[in-house]
């Protein structure tokens, strides 16, 4: 059956209907499916079906499925290439190949200048955690980098042993165009490591170099590194967003490209109307880093964005103890499980270690109750390039 999109406009209020076999996860795979969606959706669907083995068997308009899957005739030994159903071409996904990395290496770092270096944290919070910005301009090549990467930095001095000190690799806080949108700066979000060594508190070597670096410093700069924690360029994607602390660098560069009026207006070619839900985790209120922009995302951009918060030493979970993002996550289970099994859904998780076997667990139990095993689930995710994971 062809259909034709040739008289398609923004406001064409027609309804598509798209038979699919191999498509999804678990059972869903080995079952033909039906997914109806408006004009507006189509190309994106297309386009992850494609990315992600699915067969299309029939793509139909101002049809019942019942009359389409009718329609359809059953499918020649050799189909001719006229045959396939016409649709919109999709737009090509960016390729990993596609992404700059390592531009700049340890032994040939960029000397970037800081511009600016502020607190995140509000009076009472536990810690510091800064805002800091670079400027990139006068490279060759220009380093430049895309939402979900990080860098190396290498702070001044040498350790120990009289060496040049390593690398520390940070998440970058900041999306392509930077916090000027002017493509020449890259932001980082830097929690100071301290530790206690001996009844003597140890000040991590990078995180305190950064935290407490003045505008007009030169720093030395890696990188950019990482495909894992790519955004999807769907612009009807779901994305759920699991982070902890500094984990909350790279969701900002997502929601950043999503939802300000200086990025959408930068990007014509990319504007989110999908789902973004960020679960967000901090010791108090006064750690929750970025807050006001969220929250003024989530007012402009209601049906778009949701905004959920773990305060562990301010609020209980349901046992009666701290409430971790795990606990947020757990209460969630059935909907975040529901969110997943439509293919256009991709999770990304940012932030400790430590979160990883609670979100695992409330994941089983939601699986389970569905009678779907999450051991064998989340493999095929992250084959899928759906499950996204950078822990610390």
């Amino acid at each position: 059956m062809r259909v034709t999109t040739g008289r398609a406009s923004q406001s064409d209020s027609r309804m598509f209907t798209v038979v699919v076999e191999s498509f999804g996860i678990g059972r869903q795979r080995r079952a033909e499916r039906r997914l109806t969606v408006p004009f507006e959706q189509l190309q994106s669907l297309m386009q992850t079906i494609a990315a992600n083995g699915g067969r299309i068997r029939v793509v139909s308009s101002d049809l019942t499925t019942a009359e389409a899957v009718a329609a359809t005739p059953a499918p020649a030994a050799d189909p001719a290439p006229q045959a396939a159903p016409t649709v919109p071409a999709p737009r090509a996904a960016v390729s990993h190949a596609d992404v700059p990395v390592n531009l700049y290496k340890p032994k040939d770092p960029f000397l970037g200048t800081v511009t600016e270096n502020y607190s995140l944290v509000g009076e009472g919070a536990i810690g510091r955690v800064n805002h800091i910005t670079f400027d990139l301009a006068g490279g060759n090549p220009q380093l430049h980098y895309v939402e979900g990467q990080s860098i190396g930095i290498i702070p001044d001095g040498t350790d120990a042993n009289g060496k040049p000190h390593k690398l520390r690799l940070y998440s970058i806080a900041s999306t392509r165009h930077g916090d000027n949108l002017e493509d020449i700066t890259v932001s980082l979000c830097v929690r100071q490591l301290q530790y206690e060594k001996d009844g003597e508190t140890i000040n991590g070597v990078c995180s305190t170099f950064l935290c407490d670096i003045e505008p007009g410093a030169k720093v030395k700069i890696t990188g950019p590194v990482g495909k894992e924690m790519l955004l999807p360029p769907d612009e009807d994607a779901t994305v759920i967003m699991l982070a902890t602390g500094t984990g909350i660098a790279p969701m900002r560069a997502y929601l950043r490209r999503m939802f300000d009026p200086g990025e959408r207006a930068r990007n014509p070619e990319y504007q989110f109307r999908g789902l973004a839900w960020l679960f967000m985790g901090a010791p108090k209120t006064p750690n929750l880093l970025y807050d006001d922009d969220l929250k003024r995302y989530q007012a402009e951009f209601p049906d778009n964005f949701r905004y959920t918060t773990a305060i562990s030493r301010e609020q209980q979970n349901a046992k009666g103890g701290r409430m971790y993002i795990q606990d947020r996550v757990l209460e969630h289970a059935d909907e975040i499980f529901a969110l997943i099994e439509n293919p256009k859904t991709h999770v990304y998780m940012c932030g400790l270690r430590g979160m990883e076997p609670g979100i695992d667990e409330a994941m089983t139990a939601a699986a389970a109750a569905k009678g779907l095993d999450w051991s064998e689930l989340r493999p095929q995710l992250k084959k899928a390039d759906r499950w996204h994971v950078e822990t610390y």
